[in-house]
């Protein structure tokens, strides 16, 4: 009977074992050869699958040669930030695949296939391939499906012009206090300094993010913007990990670290979100931040329908990472291309005194500009119809776009214009690389041209899908109103308080920090009007 029990013992301990070697071998080697099988037979051409690591050894090899040394700035910044998918491009043409581990990803540049790619939301999915950043936020941003659809509802309201146009004291007070502080420094000096302006910038839109999320919270809001950008730096180092299996579970100090600091991050979120909610059971109005507007919001659906706390707490988290990064991304390359480029800062700067004089931007503007919104606020007018600024701001998203490349998931077979992709495979979508090619843009889609767009987006290019800074279709970024219209307050701020140009120490080197970051700062000339 004992030898019976022990053998049954052994067969199920050799079953187990089979079948977790089975389902490894079949993870790392017979599903991604039979993947790469059906994609040759596609037509793709594309790289040799290497088991387990796929592309990635050569990506980050490629990457830190090309981070090694800084660039100048008339430089193509492609080679730099995505040096691999560049050579693939120039070997295999403009679809290919390439291997994210064991998953195939297929890039398309193709504006036709973008565009069926970002409308079919419910063919092409968020790819949830590294777990670890969920802990920067999951929120709007990462569902799929009908529970995106519903957040999507119950999140537009607090969106809406009429929404952000309340918002713009707050923009002005946080940019005003950040120029300010430069003014200083250059008075202090003269009439001119040199001034790392990245560090301003990133306080400022960090600022502006507390402000108009949280209201009277906002310097709660502060720390929760330390622990984020922390917590980016932190997934940026994992992300070359990617590869070993379980890695996320293992306990080393970053992720340790990076637990700690999502931790600490949920904790003051939720004490925010639930002083709120007390504050409205005791009968006060509700705040017009965007907190205050996303809860009355969900609390207005039907019972059942609305957001749990925890969903709300994680589109706080996505609010705070991905309003704060857009912005200030935006900003320092605008001020790095205006800085190149000394003919558009004039014409952006004058046009900012025929809208304002003057008069600092909270003031009633002069409104000499055509008119494209019919709210009363003067102020809001005039910095929504900046024709200028917006060309300006269009093409630095253009060239330097703070998101370089977007990924879709297939999770079932898919056609996709002529081809049919198997499911387990990836779509990239380039955003950088397609917005900087020839075909689409033209002989000079490397220079900095803003009036490409003086007659729209629609005319500035041979197809309207190949302008995809804040991505496209029904899943296009929610808050590009609000980030457009906080860096012309910003940059209506600048304007009129200086001039500013390339300093001699400026090290040129864009680097991918989730967004497209100045590796070592933005040191310019500030030079007081």
């Amino acid at each position: 009977m004992e030898i019976s029990v022990a053998s049954a013992t052994v067969s199920i301990a050799i079953a187990v074992v089979s079948w977790w070697v089975w389902r490894t071998l079949n993870w790392v080697w017979f599903k991604p050869k039979m993947l790469e099988s059906y994609l040759r037979r596609q037509g793709l051409p594309g790289s040799p699958y290497t088991p387990l690591v796929g592309d990635l050894k050569r990506v980050f090899s490629m990457l830190n040669e090309a981070r090694s040394k800084p660039i100048k700035l008339t430089d193509d910044i492609t080679p730099r930030l995505v040096p691999y998918p560049l050579e693939m491009l120039k070997t295999h043409g403009r679809t290919y695949f390439t291997w994210l581990g064991p998953i195939p990803t297929i890039t398309i540049m193709d504006p036709e296939l973008i565009k069926e790619v970002f409308n079919k939301v419910y063919d092409f999915q968020k790819p949830h391939t590294f777990p670890l950043a969920r802990l920067i936020g999951t929120g709007l941003a990462n569902y799929d499906g009908d529970k995106w659809a519903k957040h999507r509802r119950i999140i537009n309201p607090a969106f809406h012009l009429e929404k952000i146009k309340n918002m713009v004291p707050a923009f002005h007070q946080s940019c005003s206090e950040v120029v300010g502080e430069w003014d200083k420094l250059v008075s202090d000096k003269g009439l001119s300094c040199g001034v790392d302006v990245w560090p301003g910038i990133v306080s400022m839109t960090a600022d502006v993010i507390s402000r108009t999320a949280f209201g009277s919270s906002y310097k709660e809001g502060q720390r929760i913007f330390e622990l984020q950008a922390e917590l980016a730096q932190l997934l940026t180092q994992a992300f070359r990990r990617i590869f070993i299996p379980g890695y996320r579970y293992y306990p080393t100090k970053g992720n340790r670290r990076m637990k700690a600091a999502a931790r600490e991050v949920q904790d003051i979120l939720r004490g925010i979100v639930n002083k709120r909610l007390r504050a409205r059971e005791a009968g006060e109005a509700p705040s017009e931040d965007l907190l205050g507007t996303l809860l009355e919001s969900n609390l207005g659906q039907a019972k059942g329908t609305g957001m749990s706390i925890e969903d709300v707490i994680e589109e706080c988290k996505l609010f705070y990472f991905a309003g704060q990064e857009t912005t200030s991304v935006l900003l320092v390359w605008t001020m790095v291309l205006l800085s190149q480029h000394q003919d558009w800062q004039a014409r952006a700067r004058e046009e900012v005194k025929q809208v304002f004089g003057d008069k600092e931007p909270d003031t009633e503007g002069l409104n000499q500009l055509k008119v494209v919104s019919k709210t009363k606020s003067k102020t809001f007018r005039s910095l929504t119809c900046f024709q200028q600024m917006t060309m300006i701001l269009y093409e630095v998203l253009r060239l330097y776009p703070p998101v370089i490349q977007l990924t879709r998931a297939i999770h079932k077979e898919m056609k996709l214009g002529e081809l049919t992709l198997p499911g387990g495979a990836h779509i990239s979508l380039p955003i950088m690389l397609v917005q900087r090619d020839t075909n689409l843009w033209g002989n000079d889609a490397a220079e900095f041209k803003p009036d490409r767009f003086k007659d729209g987006v629609s005319k500035a290019t041979k197809s309207q899908v190949s302008f995809i800074p804040f991505a496209w279709g029904p899943r296009i970024c929610i808050g590009q109103n609000f980030a457009m219209l906080e860096a012309k307050m910003a940059m209506a701020l600048i304007l009129q308080r200086f001039s500013f140009e390339i300093s001699p120490s400026y090290v040129h080197a864009p680097y991918n920090v989730f967004t497209l970051h100045p590796q070592f700062g933005a040191h310019l000339i500030l030079h007081k009007l």
